[in-house]
């Protein structure tokens, strides 16, 4: 089993539209509304990939009963309510506008700790962890790095994919897999990389103190991996046009789906599969779903290249 933590759950809401045009109003041609957070998109991903995957984190009781009619779940009932996040969908090309709310402040001066237990108590039966998402506020941005470690002490692999200080703090852990889009890594690192060159060299010195590996997102430019073996870029031959909102998401799941078969991940296999599976998520309108059936077309065409800082280091 895969658990994932999403400590800031949300209430997806996607409005479809022909053409968005700020300051006017629109005729909304469809609504949906269903459970998310990215932990939660995670979730759905590794089932739909054949992986058994139950989800945890914060929550109050209507979201918890609500995930429990889709999912196995395992929620701290600490959310006073849970936010919404608002995507508008265009019909024309697929471009996505987002709002994110900040969501509840939690209260409640015992929340991380029953989290923490409650994931604690879990680690025998799982063999993969992935802590997703924003932290709601009152959580100390070190209750992710916490988590993750007692994980990896457990031999566990453990994906963190957070952002500001709960990121700085999650880079400490040995062992721990990073997965940030190149704002992220920019903040985390201070560089500003461009190319997938600067990008393997900004993920370098976090590797050299301990990090597993580096897994940055760089939407329709593919994504770069860079571990102590080496440094790949994978990338599709044209990019994938649609909604971006969850492709994210979804790498996340492809990535820990195979880390948790194998003790020696074959990194480039990993980066290919992540690629794939994220665009397969870009041509499905709301987050935490993909088209398998384009993913598997897709997973043949992605490119594959070793970086050259890569060979240097290993010279």
């Amino acid at each position: 089993m895969i658990l994932t933590v999403t400590m800031n759950p949300a209430y997806d809401m996607t409005y479809r539209v022909e053409r968005f045009e700020r300051g006017q109003a629109h005729r909304v041609r469809s609504v949906e509304q269903r459970i998310g957070g990215k932990g939660i998109n995670v979730t759905r991903v590794l089932n739909q990939l054949g992986k058994y995957a139950r989800a945890t984190g914060f929550s109050d009781h209507a979201f918890a009963a609500a995930a429990e009619l889709e999912m196995p779940v395992d929620f701290v009932h600490a959310l006073p309510w849970v936010r919404r996040t608002v995507v508008i969908s265009e019909s024309v090309d697929g471009t996505a506008t987002a709002l994110w709310e900040p969501g509840a402040r939690i209260t409640n001066p015992h929340a991380a700790e029953q989290l923490a237990v409650r994931v604690t108590g879990m680690l025998p039966d799982i063999n993969g962890l992935v802590i997703s998402g924003s932290l709601p506020g009152g959580i100390d941005p070190g209750l992710p790095a916490q988590i993750a470690r007692s994980a990896l002490a457990a031999d566990i692999p453990t994906i963190c994919d957070v952002d500001g200080e709960a990121l700085r703090l999650a880079a400490r852990v040995p062992g721990i897999v990073l997965m940030p889009n190149t704002d992220e890594l920019q903040r985390l690192t201070g560089a500003s990389p461009r190319t997938a060159d600067e990008v393997a060299a900004a993920a370098q010195p976090l590797i050299e103190r301990g990090v597993r590996a580096v897994i940055a997102t760089r939407g329709a430019e593919g994504m770069v991996a860079v571990t102590s073996e080496g440094a790949w870029t994978a990338t599709l031959p044209e990019p994938i046009s649609g909604n971006p909102t969850g492709a994210g998401d979804s790498a996340t799941a492809a990535v820990m789906a195979l880390l948790s078969e194998t003790a020696i991940p074959d990194w480039p296999a990993i980066l290919t599969d992540a690629v794939a599976t994220s665009a397969s998520a870009v041509v499905v309108p709301v987050a935490g779903e993909i088209d398998r059936c384009l993913r598997d077309r897709l997973l043949p065409t992605v490119v594959v290249a070793e970086l050259a800082c890569a060979k240097e280091t290993a010279k």
